[in-house]
């Protein structure tokens, strides 16, 4: 990983610089220094601010579709070799647009990022592997509802391993009010016969968000909390890419691509729109507010991917998903609520 410089603007562990000119990306005008702006968002019990909340709903959007993507370009990139070339894109995207900006990595080599950056790297590489692997075997709707468990991991892992992120009983119950409206929204497709191997598709899936909150913790918790967004996603990226190419010919899958228009818009977008971008907007929101508060949003990735599958797909839409919608919407404003 090469050590680029520091951003002017940017500051030591401070992604301001980064966002600021980073395309399509909310644009964090307005923070003061980068002590106020990373004391007034990572308590816990603090309301997320409008721009946290609308950056949550944009990457939930882009998230949601991102499922409809996954779909298209399997006609042509078999899926752990599609997830495996999106983090080879990803990454070499990442790191010559922080060359050409400036931005720098930080002191990576001596500043403790190494170890955990490493870790999360394997996480995001193996809940990538097992998620595609399940989503081959389950539903599509059995695989999104055990996936987006994954704000009970987070919240009860913060809960634990975080001082200022504590479980308070109004954000236990926002987020048992949410997965519940997640629930009843996929309960028809749940209903549906799910075929041989379903059982372990669906262990694999829920195994798949445990992976996911494992890393959103784990970010929160080490040193990777005050390091550059762009630092994080890196070592995310470097590290799965040659983790799900190797395992994609261990597991069979044929290393042919076949690239149709439709198939190579699908991948570019996961390429670009999600795993360069969005999740460098993740990040940015991790390091500076509430982890299950944030993660309480995702609970609205599967609803937009739904609406998704209806406009671009065809899929059908049963007649419970206004009151799931209702009751995601009240679980996420029990979560927010400012504490009293």
């Amino acid at each position: 990983m090469a050590e680029a410089r520091e951003c002017p603007t940017a500051g030591h562990g401070h992604p301001g610089g980064a966002l600021d000119r980073m395309p399509h990306l909310p644009h964090p005008a307005g923070m003061a220094s980068h002590l106020r702006a990373r004391t007034a968002g990572l308590a816990g019990g603090d309301a997320l601010p409008p721009l946290a909340v609308g950056t949550m709903l944009l990457l939930c959007a882009a998230w949601g579709f991102n499922m409809v993507a996954v779909k298209l370009a399997i006609a042509g990139i078999p899926p752990v070799l599609q997830a495996g070339l999106r983090s080879v894109v990803s990454m070499v995207l990442l790191l010559g647009w922080c060359r050409w900006q400036g931005i720098g990595f930080g002191d990576w080599r001596r500043d403790g990022t190494l170890a955990p950056g490493i870790l999360v790297g394997l996480l995001f590489g193996l809940e990538f592997l097992v998620l595609y692997i399940g989503i081959g075997l389950t539903t599509a709707s059995r695989a999104v509802v055990f996936l987006y468990g994954a704000p009970f991991f987070v919240a009860l892992g913060a809960h634990y391993l975080l001082p200022d992120d504590r479980l308070t009983p109004a954000k236990a119950s926002g987020l048992a009010v949410a997965f519940g409206g997640l629930i009843l929204a996929f309960a028809e497709g749940l209903r549906q016969p799910a075929g041989e191997g379903a059982l372990l598709g669906d262990a694999l899936c829920l195994l798949g968000g445990a992976l996911w909150a494992a890393t959103t913790v784990l970010v929160k918790a080490s040193r990777l909390r005050g390091a550059p967004p762009v630092l994080t996603l890196q070592y995310q990226l470097v590290v799965s890419a040659p983790l799900l190419l190797l395992a994609s010919p261990l597991l069979g899958e044929a290393m042919a691509v076949s690239l149709t228009p439709v198939v190579t818009l699908a991948f570019l977008y996961q390429a670009v729109g999600i795993a360069f971008i969005s999740y460098t907007a993740w990040f940015w929101l991790v390091s500076r507010h509430s982890a299950s508060r944030l993660a309480a949003f995702s609970v609205l990735t599967p609803i937009f991917g739904v609406l998704a599958g209806a406009a671009l797909l065809g899929d059908r839409l049963g007649g419970l998903f206004a009151l799931a919608v209702l009751l995601v919407a009240a679980g996420l404003w029990l979560v927010n609520r400012p504490g009293r």
